[in-house]
């Protein structure tokens, strides 16, 4: 039995898709089970009453002030391993995280998950935290591990992410103003997301404490641009916008642990992500359902 946590978010909607039509996922959204704000018996009580075989947890926050993120992004996770180290020892946790973990890192190689962590800023730095507990509580004998995605792109992405900025904003007729111009990111589709983190909860082996799991090709914003505009509004202006130098110009991902583990490759490329993200633009109501929820008995009324 799998447990999924953050159901109804972005990445979980995609999750609880790549994990397919099985009837052994427990998809539990954040409106039914706020992981920082529940009482600690009713998280144990849930695993418990589920025995999962594992729990994959998708929820977090991605925005706001640093009280916020640590709740959610620090907060929830160690009260997660607490409960899944009495309820549920022998349970394969996974854990996602984020490339921000990395910071500024060389340009030019792809980054191993050997390399030193430098975050910059609030959520970056929650996120390592929690990245250091799953790895903490792997030394004390869990079996967890953590999937550093990078960049995530796709349909169903949040209107404040830069592609769905940017496809809106080409949706209703305006030109592009960007920085960036020297800034290179590893931009993964996040349906092969969602399929790296169904192999990792479905894997009959053990895992490393991290995998990077991103396109493993350092992509110029510019490209990302033009070939959206491309896809979108052939003709569209891009316009630089004033800014400084990047705080983190490159990001790439070296993903020869994770194809190893995992047996798992991105499939999907840039110009058909960007297509998807498009279509979703157009035509909002297409992402992936969260299938049936757990229903805890005190909040059968609440909605997804």
């Amino acid at each position: 039995m799998i447990v999924l946590f953050g159901a109804a978010g972005y990445v979980g909607r995609h999750v609880r898709a790549a994990l397919g039509p099985q009837g052994d996922v427990v998809a539990v959204p954040r409106a039914r089970l706020d992981l920082a704000a529940c009482p600690p018996a009713e998280l144990t009580g849930l695993m418990y009453e589920v025995a999962p075989d594992v729990i994959v947890n998708c929820a977090g926050a991605t925005t706001g002030d640093a009280a916020t993120l640590t709740r959610d992004n620090v907060v929830a996770v160690a009260r997660l391993l607490a409960a899944v180290a009495v309820a549920a020892p022998r349970a394969r946790v996974v854990q996602i995280g984020s490339s921000a973990e990395y910071g500024r890192v060389p340009m030019g190689p792809p980054t191993t998950e050997d390399a030193p962590c430098d975050p910059i800023g609030p959520y970056a730095l929650t996120k390592l935290a929690a990245t250091e507990l799953v790895r903490a509580a792997a030394r004390d004998g869990m079996n967890a591990t953590v999937l550093r995605l990078f960049n995530v792109i796709g349909p169903g992405a949040p209107p404040g992410s830069l592609p769905m900025k940017l496809a809106l904003t080409l949706r209703d007729g305006g030109d592009l103003v960007v920085g960036g111009q020297d800034v290179y990111r590893d931009f993964l589709d996040v349906r092969d997301a969602a399929t790296a983190v169904a192999l990792a909860a479905r894997a009959d082996r053990p895992l490393p404490p991290v995998l990077n799991i991103g396109s493993g090709r350092a992509t110029p914003v510019p490209d990302l641009l033009t070939t959206l505009v491309e896809v979108a509004r052939p003709g569209a202006r891009i316009l630089p916008a004033a800014g400084g130098p990047p705080a983190v110009p490159w990001q790439c991902a070296d993903i020869t642990r994770a194809t190893t583990a995992l047996g798992w490759q991105p499939r999907t490329t840039l110009r058909a992500c960007l297509e998807a993200v498009w279509s979703a633009v157009c035509l909002p109501d297409t992402a992936p359902a969260t299938g049936a929820p757990w229903n805890h008995p005190t909040r059968t009324g609440d909605q997804v």
